[in-house]
């Protein structure tokens, strides 16, 4: 065969920026690229073989082999697939791979990098230039009488071809490096781009370095096996005071050992499948000592292919500060890290690998975006967590409890992102009461309802007239709490009178209640601390009634004055836990405002606008309450009012730094008046 030469139609001072710009944003991809191609070159002779067309050799091993070399500074990616003729790379090498980069340029020399590309299949072979100065084949293609090619291009726009001296059916691709990839001739760098992105590719994969000191093992010589080289046969005698035979021992060549688990457990039949590969999985992949909770394996093969693991895993912080992370493989190829217009956003803090072939990976961001297929995709993933998780509900009642705190916030922001994944948890959602029992939000409303039929039968009823028809029925209303620390003062009074409430303390759960009274018209949720519940409060007798108003507004009058606040908001009830003297409420409407300003950055806004300012209120029950009223001249009134204004602050929300200075001191001051 002649020497033939060519020039390629690349400008290659238009492409190469954009190609590394676009495509090659991470340089080491050209690594997946070229595996990728050596996979496909053994694929397809596998299929031939089956097909009857070729015959592959006797103990033929499918393999590709990376070796680097950083004396000469280069990288070579050898497989045993079906080769190419001196045509075949004419066309694939010169005419598609070339002429797919020109077209690429054409299609995004105008785009901006918001619009990335996804899976770059396509240009593949042209990522090496990326990284070396001049790059060969030497290729031997599997059909009768092929010769031998070699192929070389310095700088990806002129190539030169001739027969080669290649002497078994495969390819050698060589990487000349140019100086700023010097890094992919170091072993170390080359096996973690390896890991990276071939770790489950279906065909093994061998990393070595040229030159390298072999290495060795000592092994029983019953375990040699037939492609070891044995290096020297060794006797053990027993040691010294030892009884038993002597034990022969061989000396071989390191075994190699594959980078790629060419049989995921993804592959596999979830019946194949142990707790233990699972976790062992989930360990070696996400790094993550801890177990996960538990897991759905996924497996489809109509109307689309899609196989892959989700696993929840231990969530034990709040809901801003969870991150996971859901590998998106094309037949067992890494493509990506969380591409969130094929999975759906709320599972993204699950940790997973999910292998979808037939999703259209050479696209750019906004195409998948509006992609039909993909839609598909995300919708079958979300309604198989559904379907996880009611299965767990109505079967593992006891361990989905015990999963429950941790998943919550994930099942709540799903059910906030996705109306069809909403509809189907509805019926499997669970709320912790006082008690720590979980219950559904069915079971909550009936146990709501019972207390307010009995409450409603206890009032005499009078005659309905027309404009009560006309009147919005009545809220069931179910009380929470977000701190049981912070609000046990009103934890204690609730559960002194028979009352529950249900624990919301997750940061997503304020947005869920709002989104909860939206599916549920009936349903009203009011924090423990909104308002003081009936059931706490004795009646005032109907001939204390003048009397108990008097003494109510003198109180008013006397703490807005020894406060300073003449706005401030004061109510007397006589509670029936006469060891509570004051405490604050907040009604739900100007708490949920306030955190609506919190959260759009207005904390620098008067909450005074909005009314919400906490209330004050006074147990006319309590010994302290009632001197108050009784001694309205005492030198000690100032301090007491102080005093109980900041109890009831501080069940009801953390005091200001200054508040809690002033707080301290004075309660220093009560102390020393014990002494006197």
């Amino acid at each position: 065969m002649a020497v033939k030469k060519g020039t390629l139609s690349i400008d290659s001072e238009n492409i190469f920026p954009i190609i590394k710009k676009w495509v090659y944003s991470d340089h080491d991809i050209f690594v997946r690229e070229l595996v990728s191609n050596g996979c496909d070159a053994i694929t397809k002779l596998k299929k031939l073989d089956m097909m009857g067309e070729y015959e592959l050799p006797e103990g033929y091993k499918p393999k590709i082999e990376v070796i680097v070399n950083p004396e000469e500074k280069t990288m070579k990616f050898i497989d045993n697939g079906l080769g190419m003729t001196a045509e075949e790379v004419e066309e694939y090498i010169t005419q598609i791979a070339f002429s797919g980069a020109t077209q690429f340029l054409e299609k995004y020399k105008d785009k901006t990098t918001e619009d990335d590309m996804i899976g770059h299949f396509g240009l593949g072979f042209y990522s090496a230039f990326m990284v070396a100065d001049e790059v060969q084949i030497d290729t031997l293609s599997y059909k009768k009488g092929a010769k031998p090619v070699h192929w070389a291009s310095e700088g990806g726009t002129e190539y030169e071809m001739q027969e080669g001296s290649r002497t078994t059916v495969g390819s050698e691709i060589t990487l000349y490096l140019n100086e700023d990839s010097l890094e992919f001739a170091n072993e170390y760098r080359a096996r973690e781009v390896l890991e990276r992105y071939c770790s489950f590719m279906p065909v093994e994969i061998f990393l070595s370095r040229a030159n390298a000191e072999p290495e060795y093992d000592t092994i029983d010589e019953a375990d040699v096996l037939d492609t070891d080289t044995v290096v020297e046969h060794i006797t053990e005698e027993p040691k010294e005071g030892e009884e038993g035979e002597p034990k022969q021992k061989a000396k071989i060549v390191r075994r190699p050992v594959s980078i790629s688990d060419i049989h995921p457990l993804w592959t596999k039949n979830p019946s194949e499948c142990t707790k233990e590969e699972y976790i062992e999985f989930y360990r070696k992949v996400f790094m993550d000592y801890k177990e996960p909770l538990f897991w759905i394996h996924l497996n489809m093969d109509y109307p689309f292919n899609l196989k892959g693991i989700l696993y929840f895993p231990k969530i034990n912080t709040e809901y801003e500060s969870i991150e996971g992370k859901i590998k998106l493989y094309n037949n067992q190829v890494f493509i990506a890290d969380n591409i969130k217009e094929v999975i759906p956003e709320f599972l993204m803090v699950l940790k997973g690998v999910i292998d979808c072939p037939d999703l259209p990976l050479n696209v750019s961001r906004s195409a998948l975006q509006n992609d039909g297929f993909v839609n598909k995709v995300a919708d079958y993933i979300s309604k198989k967590v559904a379907d996880k998780l009611n299965g767990m509900f109505k079967t593992d009642r006891e361990n989905y409890e015990k999963y429950w705190d941790d998943i919550s916030p994930f099942i709540k922001f799903g059910c906030l992102k996705d109306e069809k994944f909403g509809e189907k948890m509805k019926d499997s959602m669970l709320y912790k009461n006082l008690e720590h029992k979980y219950l559904t939000l069915e079971d909550i409303i009936k146990e709501a309802k019972g207390e307010a039929e009995v409450e409603e039968a206890a009032k005499e009823e009078p005659e309905s007239t027309d404009a009560d028809a006309d009147k919005e029925p009545e809220k069931t209303r179910i009380f929470y709490v977000t701190d049981e620390v912070q609000q046990s003062q009103y934890i204690n009074m609730f559960k002194a009178q028979g009352q529950d409430a249900i624990i919301l303390t997750h940061n997503i759960d304020s947005a869920f209640i709002t989104y909860l009274e939206q599916k549920h018209q009936e349903v009203q949720f009011l924090r423990i601390d909104a308002d003081v519940h009936d059931s706490l409060k004795d009646e005032v007798a109907e001939d204390e009634k003048e009397a108990f108003q008097k003494t109510a507004e003198s109180l008013v009058e006397i703490f807005r004055k020894e406060l300073g606040n003449d706005k401030l908001e004061v109510k007397v009830e006589k509670l029936k836990d006469d060891k509570v003297a004051s405490m604050a409420v907040l009604s739900e409407e100007n708490r949920r405002m306030q955190e609506m300003m919190k959260m759009y950055g207005m904390s620098g806004m008067d909450p005074s606008m909005f009314g919400s300012q906490a209330t004050l209120v006074l147990n006319a029950n309590h010994p302290l309450v009632q001197f108050l009223a009784e001694n309205k001249l005492s030198k000690n009134v100032p301090v007491i009012c102080k005093q109980l204004y900041d109890l009831a602050m501080l069940a009801h929300k953390p005091l200001s730094p200054e508040e809690m200075t002033a707080f301290v001191q004075r309660s220093n001051e009560i102390m020393m008046l014990l002494t006197k």
